[in-house]
C-alpha cells in the first residue's frame, strides 16, 4: 500500500478523493468558473495598478498595451469607450465588486439582514454630503469616497450598538439608520447649497454611473476588495459558525460580538464600493440578488458562496455589455440582469431535489 491509500471494507485500496479536485462535472463547471473570475480580477488590479504607475517607465509600457487592448475591444464591438481608462476604471470596480458583495452578501443573508446593506448604502450617502462640506468649508482636497467610508464604517458600528442594546425587533433599528441617515444627507447637502456651490452630481451617487468612477476610487475599492478577501477566507469558519447557531459558537469559545462587527464593517466596506457603480438606491442589490439565485440551485452553503460569486459576476459583465450597448445606465442595468439570471434560477431549480433549504 503506497502512501495516501486506505484500505476498503472488502480489502481493497482506495486513493482519497484530493478535496481540490473536483469530483462531478457540476463541480468542475464550478472551479472553472472561480479561476476565470480569479484570472479577471487578476486583470482588473493590474490595471488599477498600472495606471497608477503610468508615469514610471516600467509602468508606462505595460499600460500602453491596456490601451491598445481597448482599441481592439472597441473595433470589435463596434464600440468607443474600452480605449479610454475611466470605462477601464469602472470596469475594474465592478469585476471586484461582482465578487465581494456576493461573498459578503452570502453571510447576510443567511443571517436574515437582507436590508442591512441598504441601509448602510443610506449612510454612506451622508458621508458623501459630510465630504462635500468638509470639502467646501475647509478647501480640504481629497475623495469623497474615503470619508463616505469612514462614515459608514462607524454608521455600521452604530446600527451593530442599536441592535445589541435595544429591545426592539430586529429591523426596528436598520429602518431608523435606513431613513434617519437619508434625512441627515439630504438636510447636510440642502444646507450646504445655501453657502457654497455644490459642484458634484448628487444623482450619480443615487442611481450609479459610470463616470463617476474616479482613479482614486478604483484604487481604493481594488484595495479594499483584497482586504475583505482575505478576512474571509481566514475567518471562513469562525464567520459560518456564527452564521449559522450564535449560542452555539459562543459556547465555543468565539467571540460572537467582535464577528458581528467584523461582518457589518465588511459589508460597509462592500457598499461604499458598489455605491460607485450601482448607486445608493440599487446598492443592496449585489448582496442581495445574486445569493438569492444561488440558494434556489445550491446544495450546501460553500456552495451557495461559490455560486453567488459567479452570479454577480455574470451580472456585473452582461449588465455592463447592455449599458455599454444601449447607452444606458449601469447600475440599471446590472440589477435587472441579477434578477433575470434569479428568476432563471427558480425556473430551473427542483427545491424538492437537495438544494440548500433556506431555513
Amino acid at each position: 500500500m503506497s502512501l495516501g491509500e486506505s484500505e476498503g471494507t472488502d480489502g481493497s485500496f482506495t486513493r482519497p478523493t484530493d478535496p481540490l479536485r473536483p469530483r462531478s462535472r457540476r463541480e468542475a463547471v464550478e472551479f472553472v468558473g472561480l479561476l476565470c473570475t480569479a484570472l479577471l480580477a487578476a486583470v482588473m488590479l493590474s490595471f488599477v495598478a498600472l495606471y497608477w504607475l503610468r508615469e514610471s517607465p516600467v509602468g508606462a509600457q505595460a499600460y500602453g498595451q491596456f490601451m491598445i487592448a481597448g482599441q481592439w475591444i472597441d473595433l470589435y464591438l463596434g464600440t468607443r469607450v474600452f480605449r479610454h481608462p475611466f470605462m477601464w476604471q469602472s470596469l475594474a470596480t465592478g469585476v471586484l465588486i461582482g465578487i465581494v458583495a456576493p461573498m459578503v452578501g452570502t453571510f447576510v443573508v443567511h443571517r436574515e439582514m437582507a436590508l442591512i446593506g441598504e441601509t448602510l448604502a443610506h449612510t454612506a450617502f451622508a458621508g458623501v454630503a459630510v465630504g462635500l462640506l468638509v470639502t467646501g468649508f475647509f478647501g480640504l482636497s481629497g475623495s469623497l469616497l474615503l470619508v463616505a467610508l469612514v462614515v459608514s464604517v462607524l454608521g455600521a458600528l452604530g446600527l451593530q450598538w442599536l441592535i445589541e442594546h435595544t429591545n426592539s425587533y430586529g429591523d426596528v433599528p436598520i429602518a431608523i439608520m435606513l431613513s434617519g441617515s437619508f434625512a441627515v444627507g439630504t438636510l447636510l447637502i440642502s444646507w450646504g447649497r445655501d453657502f457654497m456651490s455644490v459642484t458634484i452630481d448628487i444623482e450619480a451617487y443615487l442611481f450609479g454611473q459610470i463616470t463617476v468612477v474616479t482613479a482614486d476610487g478604483a484604487r481604493l475599492m481594488a484595495l479594499l476588495s483584497v482586504v475583505v478577501v482575505a478576512v474571509v477566507v481566514y475567518n471562513y469558519k469562525q464567520l459560518l459558525f456564527v452564521t449559522f447557531d450564535e449560542q452555539a459558537a459562543s459556547v465555543a469559545g468565539l467571540h460572537v460580538r467582535w464577528y458581528n462587527a467584523l461582518l457589518i464593517v465588511m459589508t460597509a466596506v462592500v457598499v461604499v464600493g458598489a455605491m460607485q457603480i450601482l448607486g445608493v438606491i440599487l446598492v443592496a442589490a449585489m448582496l442581495v440578488v445574486p445569493v438569492a439565485a444561488a440558494s434556489q440551485v445550491a446544495t450546501s452553503f460553500r456552495e451557495t458562496l461559490v455560486l453567488s460569486i459567479l452570479f454577480g459576476q455574470l451580472s456585473i459583465l452582461l449588465g455592463f455589455a447592455f449599458s455599454v450597448r444601449q447607452g444606458l445606465p449601469a447600475g440599471g442595468s446590472i440589477v435587472v440582469v441579477a434578477i433575470a439570471i434569479y428568476l432563471l434560477s427558480i425556473v430551473l431549480s427542483d427545491r424538492s431535489v437537495n438544494a440548500i433549504s433556506v431555513h
